[in-house]
């Protein structure tokens, strides 16, 4: 798929932020204090989120091979469930933007991926895989506010800011065409820092912290996935789980949040719900059989015979986690 949600978008007028880049860099005056500013640093104002997050759902959603919707005809309990979770986060008072951002959320129909991602402006997506992985409504809430800190703290944008440098973005500014692509592919293949990572771990705990819930919720999370024998890939580029465990269960305790809710009984009906969804089967790509691979008889590698295996690249999962 041909990736062009950025084409359209006007980034005139962010040049004013290069000059404040500028400024912050020559007034800085300690490498402490350089560094936090450079893990800050976002040259992208917030409306532009705003707009990237538009772009970025009408591509996931013309995507439906890699990213099967689940309709939300006939699972209407299901979509609501969810979205509840996500309401009872925001009225915390704790999310910054939840004013201002979309948070829709979107459930992908995979029993086979455990992962939930967030894209900027608040597009929250959440993969049936996880939910059935999870125990109870407090591990599900403490995931969602992870995504959503992810969203609300500006990560994806910041990431951009620091990975392409101020030249890219500033060609990008002027409107040159291949430096625009180059934003948008970059989005595209976005890992979070590991920084990024552990900020959302403890904004999850803030934001749960006003609620009934145990804000700890997202620690059964990672306590579950060191109990895997074969954990996803995408926990090989985060922080450690026996440290993500510590830290949110320290923020936990000080914070002094008062929610023990886990709301166990009432998730285990969701579960069951999830059970009775028709997975959809992904289209697998062929290959030649083996005795139609020609090689060369001395180095036995295979040679193309014309009929070379054509592999289209997925559109990556933006967000990491």
């Amino acid at each position: 798929m041909k990736i062009d949600y950025l084409n359209r978008l006007n980034f005139t007028h962010m040049k004013p932020l290069f000059l404040c880049l500028a400024s912050f860099i020559l007034f800085t005056s300690s490498c402490k204090s350089l560094k936090e500013g450079w893990d800050n640093l976002n040259l992208f104002p917030v409306s532009q989120d705003v707009e990237l997050g538009k772009k970025v759902y009408l591509e996931i959603s013309a995507n439906q091979t890699e990213y099967p919707e689940l309709p939300e005809k006939g699972n209407e309990l299901l979509y609501q469930y969810v979205r509840n979770i996500v309401q009872k986060i925001l009225k915390g008072e704790k999310v910054e933007y939840a004013n201002d951002f979309a948070w829709k959320v979107t459930i992908i129909n995979d029993l086979n991926t455990l992962n939930a991602f967030a894209t900027p402006g608040g597009y929250i997506y959440l993969y049936t895989g996880l939910i059935a992985f999870l125990d109870s409504e407090d591990q599900l809430a403490g995931v969602l506010g992870h995504e959503i800190a992810h969203a609300a703290k500006r990560h994806s944008t910041k990431q951009l800011s620091k990975t392409l440098g101020v030249q890219i973005l500033a060609d990008a500014a002027l409107g040159k065409e291949e430096m625009i692509k180059q934003v948008a592919t970059t989005l595209l293949s976005l890992s979070f820092s590991r920084a990024h990572e552990t900020d959302a771990d403890s904004m999850s705990v803030v934001y749960l912290c006003p609620t009934h819930y145990n804000a700890a919720g997202a620690s059964g999370f990672f306590k579950k996935m060191e109990n895997q024998p074969v954990p996803p890939t995408w926990l090989s580029t985060h922080p450690n789980p026996k440290n993500r465990i510590q830290n949110i269960d320290g923020k936990h305790q000080r914070l002094a949040c008062t929610g023990k809710e886990t709301y166990q009984n009432e998730y285990q009906k969701i579960k069951n719900l999830v059970a009775k969804i028709t997975p959809v089967k992904k289209e697998t790509t062929p290959t030649l059989p083996q005795d139609s691979i020609k090689t060369n008889p001395k180095t036995q590698v295979p040679v193309n015979s014309g009929d070379e295996d054509k592999r289209h690249k997925k559109l990556e999962k933006p967000g990491g986690k």
